[in-house]
């Protein structure tokens, strides 16, 4: 059996901004209903934070909740604990209707961190990044690939994609990033 790694082990760019590659993440793919207390109370013992609102992400370290449809939750845990959390939302849900799914291995993850990340990302997704707020996430398109991102803290940002389009992200990022593009809208 191979070792997992991530897309692109040790990717680094600096420039206006600095884009890396963020290592490996466990990601469950959450569908069901969001409203049921049950199912709240599930996400939250396998998380570890509470249910975000609408266009929301809740995230400690490594674990949380990112908000991806009326129906469609984004749960993130250690990569070595997906599988384990899979099981566990089987468990607690039992007999409801739902999808958990390990897509752990399916994923690329980047962030983007520095005084114009929220350019880097604004050169690049057709979102108003002049209110993107920290906690607030977003499913669309970065150039060419689907991608959802999410604002972690002050001028950083993680963006996912699928692993296909690993280094497509990655290269666009760091062409947005290149020093001297600074636009100055943010």
């Amino acid at each position: 059996m191979s070792e997992a790694r991530s897309a692109l082990p040790n990717a680094k760019f600096d420039g206006i901004a600095h884009v890396e590659d963020a290592g490996l993440r466990g990601m469950i793919s959450f569908r069901g209903d969001l409203s049921a207390s049950k199912v709240k109370a599930a996400l939250k013992a396998v998380s570890g934070v509470e249910m975000p609102s609408q266009r929301g992400c809740n995230v400690t370290g490594e674990s949380g909740l990112a908000w991806m449809s009326p129906d469609e939750i984004l749960v993130m845990v250690p990569h070595a604990e997906a599988a384990a959390a899979v099981e566990k939302l089987s468990k607690a849900l039992k007999g409801q209707h739902f999808m958990a799914e390990n897509v752990s291995d399916a994923r690329a993850v980047f962030t983007v961190a520095g005084k114009h990340a929220r350019e880097v990302i604004g050169k690049l997704a057709p979102v108003d990044m002049g209110t993107f707020q920290t906690g607030e996430i977003r499913r669309t398109r970065i150039a060419q690939v689907a991608a959802a991102f999410w604002m972690h803290g002050p001028d950083a940002f993680t963006v996912v994609c699928f692993r296909s389009g690993a280094q497509y992200m990655f290269d666009v990022l760091s062409v947005a990033a290149q020093s001297g593009s600074e636009v100055g809208v943010y």
